[in-house]
C-alpha cells in the first residue's frame, strides 16, 4: 500500500474534499483514508503571516497584469517603502 499525503476539507454535508487532486495515479481505486482533525487550539494557532494561497494568486495576477502595461516603480522607491514600514 502507498501512502499519499493531501489537505482537504470536510464540507457541510460531511464529504472529504481534496485542495487538489492526487496525480500520478490511475484511477478508480478504493482508498484508506485517515483525516487527521486539528485540536481547538491548533486551530487558534493562525499563523499571521500565512497569506491564503488564492489572495496571492491574485497579488500575483494584477501585478504581472500591471507590468504588462508598464505600470512599474524603480526598485529604489519600493525599498524606500519597505522601510517605512
Amino acid at each position: 500500500m502507498k501512502a499519499i499525503e493531501v489537505t482537504g476539507r470536510i464540507d457541510s454535508q460531511g464529504n472529504l474534499v481534496l485542495d487538489e487532486p492526487i496525480q500520478g495515479t490511475t484511477y478508480p481505486h478504493q482508498v484508506r483514508v485517515i483525516v487527521l482533525v486539528p485540536e481547538q487550539a491548533e486551530v487558534e494557532e493562525v499563523d499571521p503571516d500565512d497569506t491564503p494561497v488564492e489572495e496571492i494568486k491574485v497579488s500575483l495576477r494584477r501585478a504581472l497584469q500591471q507590468a504588462k502595461m508598464g505600470q512599474t516603480r524603480p526598485i529604489s522607491e519600493l525599498w524606500d517603502r519597505i522601510d517605512a514600514e
